[in-house]
């Protein structure tokens, strides 16, 4: 199940608004199949690795990271193919909650007479299917919150010089998890203050992540990176209701740019909104970059699932600019809480991801 799990991983980032599965296929001790969904040729995990695995498949032991499901979707239902294919045993590692699954197709399984373990590894499999499970029970996505910082928790001096608090180890990292994500999100103040391009970069990616921007008013400049570069990669563009000029709606629609409305509460973009009509336009993993005022918007909405933190050998003091704005907190028991998931050391820095509790 490890290398199942494994080679679900692999495809993060790469079939929203599907799951990414992990099939590993074995008979007498020996692998004969492996497999994860594959957006190209529209196949799921398992009859991947049943086409790998052949005739050898019949009385085999298919490990699957996710409830094979029983329903014609945009492939038969893999229940089926397994069945056809002479499976013996199916391990199962968590459930699938759509409601078109939702335990049908483990039912089919155990109905033709194969052997079914359930919950094997699941809250690896949960955490790895956080993206997908959220998007069927809550219908947003999961939300991962990155803040590279000094020690003491600032991103800029107070003149706004940023560039580089960590290194160019950390950087790479970043780069990688943008590719396990769908999108990649900022708010306006960093596409101001940064012109980031946001793409994914010297990764040998074949896919760019959406990049998104965070904009009530859409006063974003013109000539940006976003803009230059939008043939390699889509720009999503969350702006206020009604906000916007028809001029700044016109130039980034001619640009290729997809436009967002979303409702605006209290002054600012309602997020949890936002993230419903992201996660509709079939969006399921958000890695968001900042900056203060969006990270704080995020954390009060109770939208981030995932903290990475990163930390550069640095200290900026009080007038540097806080990495999270402000909360509004009176007591401490209203703060966002998150559990400790990993710590390591990446070159001069440290990571740590954080999970909410």
């Amino acid at each position: 199940m490890q290398l199942a799990l494994a080679l679900g991983r692999r495809g993060l980032g790469r079939v929203a608004p599907w799951p990414s599965v992990g099939c590993v296929i074995t008979r007498d001790n020996r692998i004969v199949g492996r497999g994860t969904s594959d957006l190209q040729s529209m196949r799921h995990a398992e009859r991947v690795a049943l086409d790998q695995a052949g005739a050898q498949a019949k009385g085999a032991t298919a490990y699957v990271t996710l409830e094979p499901c029983s329903h014609h979707g945009r492939t038969p239902p893999c229940a089926d193919a397994l069945i056809d294919a002479g499976i013996a045993r199916v391990v199962v590692a968590t459930g699938d909650p759509n409601p078109l699954v939702a335990g049908q197709g483990v039912l089919r399984l155990r109905n033709a007479g194969i052997d079914v373990a359930t919950a094997v590894c699941d809250a690896e499999a949960k955490a790895d299917h956080a993206g997908f499970l959220l998007s069927i029970t809550q219908s947003r996505p999961f939300v991962t919150l990155k803040l590279a910082s000094t020690l003491d928790g600032r991103i800029a001096t107070a003149s706004g010089d940023s560039q580089w608090i960590t290194g160019p180890q950390a950087r790479r990292a970043v780069h990688a998890m943008r590719l396990s994500h769908d999108a990649v999100l900022v708010g306006g103040g960093t596409a101001r203050a940064d012109d980031p391009t946001l793409t994914v970069r010297d990764m040998g990616a074949d896919r760019q992540p959406v990049r998104i921007v965070v904009s009530k008013g859409l006063n974003l400049p013109r000539s940006s990176r976003l803009e230059e570069t939008i043939s390699e990669g889509a720009v999503w563009l969350i702006h206020g209701e009604g906000a916007p000029s028809e001029q700044a709606i016109e130039r980034w629609t001619d640009a290729g740019a997809t436009l967002i409305p979303a409702p605006v509460v209290d002054g600012s973009i309602d997020l949890r909104s936002a993230m419903k009509t992201v996660c509709k336009h079939g969006l399921t993993r958000i890695f968001c970059e900042g900056g203060g005022q969006l990270a704080a918007s995020l954390l009060k909405a109770g939208l981030v699932d995932q903290l990475v933190v990163m930390n550069g050998g640095k200290v900026f003091g009080a007038e540097g600019q806080p990495s999270v704005g402000s909360l509004g907190l009176a007591k401490l028991i209203e703060a966002p809480h998150f559990d400790l998931l990993e710590t390591r050391a990446i070159g001069p820095d440290v990571l740590q991801r954080w999970r909410r509790v």
